[in-house]
């Protein structure tokens, strides 16, 4: 059975790939809208209630008025935008999350994809404050840098245009505000009382990214080890085709290289996953000093968006869930 897909917003960066990594599937047609009536009202309606599922790639506004297009109730829906990552009938699409979370995907017409930096994120921490070794009340900060290419065209422009009318910037942190669009579901989904403080930034290159916890553990009530941390990880994971918990000896020999001079290694590289839909964990300690740091390594454009997309779409359409991956 072919299954087709309408992708509202395919000309944009992450509809472009979630395009890319669709084409030339058997098992799909991608039916799309002409460019001169891409702003249609009538002809995107007619569209959004003739496919099978449609992937929305779009501003939170677009999305919203989109989704109010959508009559037909056998239409599937992927929201890649933030409207409705924490709403009342979404469900969130990150299907290694939670053992049953692969089912609820499975079973839904409304998926909401996850953010980029939420996914990394959510990745370290929910498994360990629901093991308890991180109270939920514990102030969290999350340290993070991706590609240019998640603020869109507009940064990509910049960052790609010539130095004289671009930006020479290697490195900009921003949302100085301490407000951002990401936190609602870094909070949700993690399980925490508070919003963490997000310490985001964007270096000079395309795809990829490093998301950081810091901890104390001395300050945590079960005081945990390093390694305690990384077991309720691997345990959490060991089953995922896409999520992977580098083993001890692997996050020693990092540690031991970074620390030596001139100690680069490709795999603590924000880019090292790039066009990929994977994502490998670590956890960093210090026993004497009792602190840690965890770290999640992906592509904001792959498990981070188009990627998950993918996956997501496999799982609602009921195809194997790493076709095209």
């Amino acid at each position: 059975m072919t299954h087709t897909v309408f992708i509202d917003g395919e000309a944009g960066t992450t509809g472009l790939q979630i395009r890319d990594r669709l084409a030339g599937r058997a098992d799909l047609q991608i039916i799309s809208i002409a460019p001169e009536k891409r702003k249609d009202p009538e002809a995107r309606a007619e569209l959004l209630n003739a496919a099978d599922a449609v992937v929305l790639c779009l501003p939170d506004a677009a999305s919203k008025e989109a989704v109010s297009l959508i009559t037909s109730g056998k239409v599937k829906v992927i929201d890649a935008s933030t409207a409705y990552r924490v709403a009342s009938g979404w469900t969130y699409g990150f299907p290694e999350m939670d053992a049953d979370q692969r089912a609820a995907i499975r079973a839904s017409t409304r998926v909401s994809n996850p953010g980029c930096y939420p996914t990394g994120f959510i990745a370290l921490m929910r498994p360990l404050v629901s093991a308890g070794l991180i109270p939920d009340g514990y102030p969290v900060t999350v340290n993070a840098i991706s590609g240019y290419s998640g603020g869109g065209k507009g940064l990509i422009e910049e960052f790609e245009a010539d130095p004289t009318s671009g930006t020479c910037d290697a490195f900009r942190p921003y949302g100085m505000t301490l407000v951002h669009k990401h936190l609602a579901e870094m909070q949700s989904y993690a399980g925490i009382s508070h919003a963490p403080v997000f310490a985001p930034s964007v270096g000079r290159f395309a795809q990829g990214m490093i998301v950081e916890v810091p901890l104390h553990l001395w300050a945590l009530t079960e005081k945990p080890k390093p390694s305690d941390l990384r077991d309720v990880l691997a345990k959490a994971y060991d089953r995922e085709a896409f999520v992977s918990v580098a083993s001890a000896a692997e996050c020693e020999r990092l540690q031991q290289a970074r620390a030596g001079a001139g100690g680069y290694v490709p795999e603590l590289d924000p880019e090292c996953l790039r066009n990929t839909n994977r994502m490998t964990l670590y956890v960093f300690g210090n026993v004497e000093r009792q602190q840690a740091r965890l770290v999640a390594v992906l592509d904001n454009l792959g498990k981070g968006a188009s990627g998950a997309a993918v996956q997501n779409l496999n799982l609602m359409l009921g195809l194997p869930e790493g076709e095209g991956l």
